[in-house]
């Protein structure tokens, strides 16, 4: 493996698992998403990391990505005030010394929320652990996109296949792509020293997607559903698999 990457990667891993980590306790109801935002920068920085979302060409308006309720990936950072019992789910991506790691959780806000809100991030935290699970020397995509795909229609929720998870290093999105359902023994067999981003995404409604034209960045639910969003950064190891991004 190559040892400047991995040790990049693990501690790059470990702000970033740190930082979410306090994010989620850091988010109250009464909190707009940018003050949230501005907060990430700031421990970001703080931290000695760099803010990847600056660095795309098409430059994305925050720090971190906050998606609300129907909104399920790439949310950008408003001024309306989080409600108690909201959905929301954080994706962020940093870089440092050269390497990006990327993670994302789904959380409810305050103490309240809906039954049916709180399985849904139950059960695609599992589907991402499942797939996580697959991964080792020999392995390939199709097991981890089968084992998460598996756990998400078991709890009845809408598999979402446009949006995927991806190889990361470098680049903050390499090759291979890396998707939430998929059949076993078929893609791109793991090797020792890839890393790679799992980041099951779910719904309790029909997976159909669009990208508001208001902001041209969040993806929202077509039927207004509740969307869901997990992922850790992954190490394939000789004898299976390092999360980097699980806060030690």
């Amino acid at each position: 493996m190559a040892t400047d990457k991995i040790t990049a990667m693990r501690e790059g891993g470990q702000i970033m698992g740190h930082l979410l980590a306090d994010l989620k306790e850091y988010v109250q109801p009464g909190m707009t998403g940018k003050e949230i935002d501005a907060w990430v920068r700031s421990e970001i920085e703080k931290r000695g990391a760099i803010v990847a979302y600056d660095l795309l060409e098409e430059k994305f308006p925050g720090a971190i990505c906050i998606s609300v309720n129907d909104q399920l990936v790439h949310g950008a950072p408003k001024d309306e005030p989080l409600e108690e019992g909201d959905k929301v789910s954080f994706d962020l991506v940093i870089l440092y010394k050269g390497y990006y790691t990327d993670s994302a959780f789904t959380m409810i806000v305050g103490k309240k929320g809906s039954p049916a809100v709180k399985k849904m991030i139950s059960v695609t935290e599992s589907a991402l652990w499942e797939g996580i699970e697959q991964v080792r020397p020999g392995a390939h995509i199709g097991d981890i996109g089968h084992a998460v795909e598996k756990v998400l229609r078991a709890g009845k929720l809408g598999v979402i296949e446009n949006y995927i998870g991806h190889g990361i290093g470098k680049e903050m999105h390499m090759d291979p792509e890396v998707p939430n359902y998929g059949r076993k023994g078929t893609g791109y067999v793991l090797k020792v020293g890839d890393t790679i981003c799992i980041e099951p995404m779910s719904c309790l409604g029909k997976p159909s997607n669009y990208v508001d034209k208001d902001d041209g960045w969040s993806v929202k639910m077509k039927d207004g559903s509740i969307g869901c969003h997990c992922e850790h950064t992954i190490l394939v190891t000789e004898d299976g698999y390092e999360v980097l991004t699980l806060p030690k």
